[in-house]
């Protein structure tokens, strides 16, 4: 658990250091990194500010939510299917 603390911290820091290298705020970072919470949605952001470097944070801030609307999407996809399997076997169950 500990390394998981760790390196959500480090990505953590990595995206907070791209933003201010950017010429952003580092509160701004911060409050990238807690809206996507997990390290694999850090690391989407981070391509993206490594390779279209923003102008504004607006454009940031608009990432940041189309990555979340992703995120959450697939998280409503998986959970339909998994309600969907449940309902085919108590149908196979009858």
């Amino acid at each position: 658990m500990m390394d998981t603390k760790r390196d959500w911290a480090r990505k953590r820091d990595q995206l907070v250091g791209a933003v201010t290298d950017l010429g952003f705020p580092e509160e701004l970072g911060e409050a990238v990194a807690r809206g996507l919470g997990s390290e694999k949605a850090m690391e989407r952001m981070l391509g993206y500010l490594r390779n279209v470097k923003p102008k504004t944070a607006e454009l940031i801030v608009d990432e940041m939510l189309a990555i979340q609307s992703e995120i959450d999407a697939w998280k409503e996809k998986k959970a339909a299917e998994a309600a969907n399997e449940n309902y085919n076997e108590y149908r196979r169950g009858w």
